[in-house]
Parts: structure tokens; sequence; C-alpha cells
């Protein structure tokens, strides 16, 4: 098992990144919050790894944290149905921990509206990993002590907000970084319709 990539970033996307580690290449799915986390090309890295060994190929999946990781494992290894392309997705249209304190608040809506998830779905998510062992207790434990940022909770609203309006997820999580980072909105409600008019007039 390949646990971590130590290299130099070579060349990254939302969904993907290059790691050249001793001269030799390694292609790396990532989620968009690990994305967010990248260090500018060029820049050493080191990137947490998962692999998954398949009958026509080995595919790496790469993350910046351990939570990252523990989620996306969690996700495939306990919830039937849901391989790594769909693990991949929760992580990409939710915080780690906006995802465990909707599953334990039973948060069907919120959940199913990441992409490539419906209600059925996440109502799986939600019972399957609900009955782990300590799952449920600890993830109580753990929101209250890390709780997101109220700026993390409107990012994440505008976002689901965006998504469901039929925008792509990477396009409205973008759209909704790059106005933060310039504190040109607070709440969710003024993220979505300002990146609503800037994509209507074509920015």
């Amino acid at each position: 098992m390949i646990t971590f990539l130590d290299g130099k970033l070579i060349s990254a996307l939302p969904t993907q990144a290059i790691v050249d580690v001793s001269g030799v290449g390694y292609e790396v799915f990532i989620p968009l919050s690990s994305y967010d986390k990248l260090p500018t090309v060029g820049q050493p890295i080191r990137i947490l790894t998962h692999l998954a060994v398949r009958e026509d190929a080995h595919l790496l999946y790469g993350f910046m944290t351990a939570a990252e990781r523990d989620l996306f494992r969690l996700l495939v290894n306990n919830v039937s149905g849901i391989g790594p392309k769909l693990a991949l997705a929760v992580l990409s249209g939710m915080s780690v921990n906006n995802f465990k304190a909707a599953v334990v608040n039973s948060d069907v809506a919120s959940l199913s509206k990441i992409s490539g998830l419906g209600k059925k779905t996440a109502e799986r998510i939600i019972l399957e990993l609900k009955d782990k062992l300590g799952v449920a207790a600890a993830w109580e434990a753990a929101s209250a002590m890390h709780a997101p940022t109220p700026e993390q909770e409107q990012a994440n609203e505008a976002v689901l907000a965006l998504i469901a309006l039929g925008y792509k997820q990477v396009e409205a999580h973008k759209a909704v970084r790059d106005l933060q980072e310039k504190g040109e909105a607070k709440s969710a409600e003024e993220l979505v319709k300002l990146v609503l008019k800037r994509m209507a007039a074509g920015r």
C-alpha cells in the first residue's frame, strides 16, 4: 500500500494532481477540499494517498489531511454502493466536519444536494455510518469541538444552492471561494447573488 507521496507538485487540476517523486510522476485523483490546500505548482508537497487496485488499473487517490482520507475510506469500505469516485464527490461537496454533522443529525436534505448523490444514497450513508460502533458519539464530540467557522458554513450553503440551480460543482466552489477571498460577500445569500450576477455577465 502506498500511504503518501513526498515530492514536487508538477500540475494541479480541481480533480487531479501530478507529483514528481524522485523522477517518477504519480497521477493522483483528489477532492476539491484537498485542491484548495495544494501548494503552488513547483513547490514541495506531501500528499496522503489511498491505492485502489482494480482488474484493469491501479488508481491513487490523494488527500491533504488525514481527516479527508479517513472519511474517504469510511465511505468506500462501509457504505454499499459507494466507490472511490462517489466518495471524492462527497468530499468535494461538503467539508469533513459538515458531513459528520449531517450524519449525526440525519440531515438527508444537505447530503442529497451533493453532486452525484440522491436521496436514497444519502439515506443509506446515514443509516450505515450511524450503525458503526461509536461513530456517532465520537462525531458529536468532534463536531462540538471543531465546528466549522461561520464563513465555512456560509460558503457550503452557497455552493449547495448553486449546484441546486444547475451549476457545476467545480465552478460553484471556485466562484464562492474567489468572492470570499476578496471579502465581497458574507452571507450565503449574498454569495449566491454575486456569483449569479458574475456568471450572467460572463466573468
